[in-house]
């Protein structure tokens, strides 16, 4: 019953834009950490974002941070992200996650999406 649903994914130059967004059902964005993780080719699960459920703070990854920023409408169970200065390395699958608490982000998500495909080349 639990889903989350990204989307906005796509083919990016490098220094170009994309937003994704994310659609929850079933739970409340608001019992939750929620945020992002990616998944680069051959690589393991990098957390990007996670907005903590206990200061409702944002905390960024180094590989993002200023360049990434993260919104959510928790009334609409909505989560966004928007990405800029999009470099090669920031190629991967992106997914929305609600996770119990921030520092299980990427590692042990307890709802995420099906993953959006971000690809950053020329």
């Amino acid at each position: 019953q639990e889903q989350m649903v990204e989307s906005g994914g796509g083919l990016v130059q490098p220094g170009g834009s994309l937003r994704l967004s994310c659609a929850g059902s079933g739970f409340r964005f608001d019992d939750y950490s929620i945020g992002w993780f990616r998944q680069a080719p051959g690589k393991t699960r990098e957390a990007v974002v996670c907005i903590s459920s206990d200061d409702r703070l944002a905390y960024y990854g180094g590989a993002v941070k200023g360049r990434f920023a993260v919104w959510v409408d928790a009334a609409k169970n909505s989560l966004g992200l928007h990405m800029k200065d999009l470099k090669a390395d920031d190629t991967a699958v992106c997914y929305c996650e609600a996770a119990q608490s921030c520092p299980l982000l990427a590692s042990k998500a307890t709802f995420w999406g099906q993953g959006a495909q971000v690809t950053v080349s020329t």
